[in-house]
C-alpha cells in the first residue's frame, strides 16, 4: 500500500508541476503579446534557455547576431556550478573564457565536471571572491585579453562596485544583475561590502537607473534586461548604432521583478554537461 500511496503522490506532484508551469508559460506570453515588445530593436521576444537562468542564452545570441563577435571571449563573475549560467552555452558554440567563483564547493565541481574543457584551454577557472581590490588582478594572471566580447557579474551583492572598479578589460557586452525592487528613477546602490554574502533577502546590488548612470559614464548603453527582471544588458556605445530599442534609459527598458517566471523557462531535462562534438 506505501509503494501505490507514494506513486499517487509523485504522480499528483507532477501533474501540479505541469499546471503551474502551464500557467506561467501562460503568463510569459501574456507579457510578449504587449506592443511594447514588438518596437524595432527590442530584445525580449528572442530569449531563451538554454543553462541560462531564464531567457539570457537567447537575448545574448539576438545582440551577438546586431554587434557581431570579436574574439569569442567571456568572462564570468558567479557561476556557481557551472550548470546555469550566461556562458556554458556560448561554450558550446566554440567560445573561449574565464569562469570565476567564490564558493570553493562549486570551485572543486567545475574542476571535475569540466575537466575536458579546462584540459584543452577552453575554459580557464579562478576560485576568488571578487572585490573591488583584486578584480584587476584576477583577470590579469589569468591573461584576459584587453577587450573581451563579453563579461557577465552575478555575485548578489558588490556587482555594482565591482563594475566600477573594472579597468583590466574593457567587454563590448556586459550583463549585469539589477535589484528590480527599485523601479526608475529611484537610486540606490547597495554600499560596498567586501564581506557580503547574499542571504536571499531583496538587500543587493543596485537599482537599474543607478546602473544606467555608472554605465553611460563608462561609454555604455542600455539595451534591455531579462524579462524576470534580473539581468540588464549594456552595449558599449561605439557598437550600438541603430541596432536596439532607444532611448538607452531605464524608463524605456526596466522590467520589474517577475521572478517567479523563472519556472517558465526550461530546457528538458536536469541541468548537466559532459564530452561533446561539434559536428
Amino acid at each position: 500500500m506505501a509503494k501505490i500511496g507514494n506513486a499517487l503522490s509523485d504522480s499528483l506532484v507532477k501533474q501540479n508541476n505541469v499546471y503551474i508551469q502551464s500557467m506561467v508559460n501562460n503568463d510569459i506570453q501574456k507579457i510578449y503579446d504587449n506592443k511594447k515588445y514588438a518596437e524595432p530593436g527590442r530584445l525580449l521576444r528572442s530569449g531563451f534557455k538554454v543553462w541560462s537562468q531564464n531567457d539570457e542564452d537567447g537575448i545574448i545570441q539576438e545582440i551577438f547576431n546586431r554587434i557581431d563577435t570579436k574574439n569569442k571571449y567571456f568572462v564570468e563573475i558567479g557561476v556557481g556550478d557551472g550548470l546555469e549560467n550566461n556562458t556554458l552555452f556560448l561554450l558550446v558554440k566554440g567560445w573561449k573564457g574565464l569562469w570565476v567563483e567564490g564558493s570553493r564547493k562549486n570551485f572543486n565541481f567545475i574542476e571535475k565536471k569540466f575537466n575536458t574543457l579546462i584540459n584543452q584551454g577552453i575554459l580557464k577557472k579562478d576560485n576568488a571572491f571578487i572585490n573591488i581590490d583584486n578584480i584587476n588582478q584576477v583577470l590579469m594572471r589569468n591573461s584576459v585579453p584587453e577587450e573581451i566580447d563579453l563579461l557577465s557579474i552575478d555575485i548578489d551583492g558588490n556587482d555594482y562596485h565591482i563594475f566600477k572598479a573594472l579597468k583590466a578589460t574593457s567587454p563590448r557586452l556586459v550583463v549585469i544583475e539589477y535589484n528590480a525592487k527599485f523601479p526608475p528613477p529611484v537610486l540606490w546602490v547597495m554600499s560596498y561590502n567586501p564581506g557580503h554574502i547574499w542571504d536571499a533577502s531583496d538587500y543587493f546590488g543596485a537599482s537599474l537607473k543607478s546602473f544606467e548612470r555608472l554605465f553611460a559614464a563608462r561609454g555604455y548603453s542600455l539595451v534591455g534586461c531579462s524579462l524576470t527582471g534580473a539581468n540588464a544588458f549594456f552595449v558599449r556605445n561605439d557598437l550600438v548604432g541603430d541596432k536596439f530599442c532607444p532611448p538607452f534609459t531605464a524608463e524605456n527598458h526596466y522590467e520589474p521583478p517577475r521572478y517567479w517566471l523563472t519556472q517558465g523557462f526550461v530546457a528538458g531535462r536536469m541541468a548537466n554537461f559532459g564530452d561533446f562534438e561539434s559536428l
